[in-house]
C-alpha cells in the first residue's frame, strides 16, 4: 500500500466500495437537487461514472506530477459553465467525493488522511476559482 494518504484512502475505499458513483451523486443531488436535472439523459449512469473516474485521474495526477490536472480543472470549469454548472459546484463536487470516501472509510479515515484531503481541496480550489490559465501562469511565474 502507498504511503501517500490520498492514494491510501482511494485504495482503501476501492476495496470497500468498488463503485462510489451512486453514493457520490446521491450526496451531491441531496445537497444540490438542481444539478440532478442536468443528468436527465444519463439513464445508465455511465456519464456520472465516467466523470467520477476522470475526477480520480485528475486527483492522482494533481498529487503526483501534475502534468495536466490543474489545466484540466480550469478547462472543465469553463466547459461546464456552458452546461449551466456554476464553478462553485466544482468546489462542492471535490468535497463531496472526499465526504463520501470519509463516510465509507469510517474509522480508517485517519487524521493524516483528513489533513491530506483538506490540503488537496484547498489546492484544487485555487484552480477552480481561477479558470483563466493566463492569469494562473502569471501568478505562478511571479
Amino acid at each position: 500500500m502507498t504511503s501517500n494518504p490520498i492514494e491510501m484512502s482511494l485504495e482503501l475505499v476501492s476495496e470497500r466500495c468498488p463503485d462510489l458513483t451512486p453514493l457520490v451523486y446521491a450526496r451531491l443531488f441531496a445537497q444540490y437537487p438542481q444539478m440532478q436535472v442536468l443528468f436527465w439523459r444519463d439513464t445508465t449512469h455511465a456519464v456520472k461514472g465516467e466523470m467520477l473516474a476522470k475526477v480520480f485521474e485528475v486527483i492522482l495526477d494533481f498529487i503526483g506530477e501534475n502534468l495536466y490536472a490543474a489545466h484540466m480543472i480550469q478547462c472543465e470549469v469553463v466547459t461546464h459553465a456552458g452546461y449551466d454548472v456554476p464553478p462553485d459546484i466544482f468546489r462542492v463536487f471535490f468535497a463531496t467525493v472526499a465526504d463520501t470516501i470519509r463516510e465509507q472509510l469510517g474509522s480508517a479515515w485517519t487524521p493524516q488522511i483528513d489533513a491530506a484531503w483538506n490540503k488537496l481541496l484547498h489546492d484544487l480550489d485555487f484552480f477552480v476559482t481561477h479558470p483563466d490559465q493566463n492569469e494562473t501562469a502569471a501568478a505562478e511565474a511571479g
